[in-house]
């Protein structure tokens, strides 16, 4: 049986993994799903100082608290972003990282250089409208406009009501890695796009793919969130990999 410390994207808590966390424990395996600071119960530590290194902080300490090892450190979208980092700096409490629909960025690349630069005066444009200048309120989960295929009307109607604004820090501060990230072995689930796309856009040399390059790929076809989607299928998936 494996450890899994699950991470969620932007907008969300531990609470958007409760069902893979019901499958992967009814499998007797020990999981730990996180809330990161000013998210989801934890909204009133958000402060515009809430940045990716605060994020690092939280997932480390909970590996250290309970001397967690040997444990598949998981990151869905924008979690893996302190996830990555999280793994360069222990990577001995770590059998394997696993992305989920997103994947490792390089040092110096913040989560906001994955737009082209017309999104990014956008999204700067919301925060600076809509949330006071630090805060980066969540989509509107819009199947017209939003990659959220295989979540139901109920689905979306819960994600709407407990998604909490995105300390905007963790969207642009640049990421402090090493040059030569930490050798944990690492595993890529596509959700969005299949994984030839990553091959090729690796390979090609692309800046947000780079450290993508020859990673373990896997394909789960569905949207965006694939907790909500297909939680028992994501939950197998994760499982086989650990």
């Amino acid at each position: 049986m494996s450890t899994f410390v699950l991470v969620p994207g932007f907008w969300l808590g531990a609470w958007a993994w409760e069902h893979v966390t019901g499958e992967l424990r009814a499998a007797g395996h020990d999981v730990r799903p996180v809330t990161l600071t000013g998210l989801a119960e934890r909204a009133d530590e958000a402060t515009p100082e809430v940045d990716v290194e605060t994020h690092v902080a939280d997932i480390i300490a909970v590996l250290e608290t309970d001397d967690l090892r040997d444990v598949v450190l998981v990151g869905h979208s924008g979690g893996s972003l302190p996830v990555a980092c999280a793994a360069d700096r222990v990577p001995e409490r770590l059998r394997r990282v696993v992305h989920v629909d997103s994947g490792p960025l390089p040092a110096g690349m913040a989560q906001i250089d994955f737009h082209e630069p017309e999104e990014r005066e956008s999204v700067r444009e919301r925060v600076r409208a809509e949330g006071d200048g630090w805060k980066l309120p969540p989509p509107a989960f819009d199947p017209a406009v939003d990659p959220v295929e295989g979540m139901t009307g109920e689905q979306l109607e819960r994600i709407r009501a407990r998604a909490t604004p995105q300390p905007f820090g963790t969207a642009t501060q640049p990421l402090r890695r090493p040059e030569s990230p930490a050798p944990v072995p690492q595993s890529v689930i596509t959700c969005t796009f299949p994984p030839e796309v990553v091959r090729q856009l690796s390979e090609s040399g692309h800046p947000v793919f780079a450290l993508m390059a020859g990673l373990d790929l896997h394909h789960l076809p569905t949207g965006h969130w694939p907790m909500f989607s297909r939680p028992r299928d994501l939950a197998a998936l994760l499982a086989e990999i650990a």
